[in-house]
């Protein structure tokens, strides 16, 4: 959990790096839901994205889930790595296991804090 990031309650987080531009992730807490990750499918690089509906998927050794975009916009990078080595969300979910770099126009209203989300979570 990090103090600065953004939550939906998809288990996403939201780091946003300037104006506009934010990366996105699996949160520690789906990481360590999921089990051990082993296959990601992420949207390409132009892709528009749409808050609160599906932008992937991310498949474990137990199950596959979708993955839900907190953000609506356009997909700028997609992390080559997280695609290569899938681990990475389990190891790095904050740092190396990033998913995507999506340019915004404005942060949905439903994002939670990080104080918010370790409630929601616990509940």
């Amino acid at each position: 959990m990090t103090a600065e990031l953004l939550y939906s309650k998809d288990h996403e987080w939201v780091r946003v790096e300037s104006e506009g531009v934010a990366l996105v992730g699996v949160t520690d807490y789906a990481a360590e839901q999921l089990g051990d990750v082993v296959y990601v499918d992420l949207p390409e690089e132009g892709a528009e994205v749409t808050a609160g509906t599906e932008m992937g998927e991310i498949e474990s050794t137990k199950s596959v889930s979708d993955l839900f975009s907190p953000l609506t916009g356009s997909v700028t990078e997609v992390n080559q790595a997280v695609v290569d080595t899938p681990e990475l969300v389990n190891s790095s979910p904050f740092e190396d296991g990033w998913l995507i770099r999506v340019s915004f126009a404005e942060l949905p209203e439903d994002l939670l804090s990080a104080e918010d989300y370790q409630a929601f979570t616990a509940s």
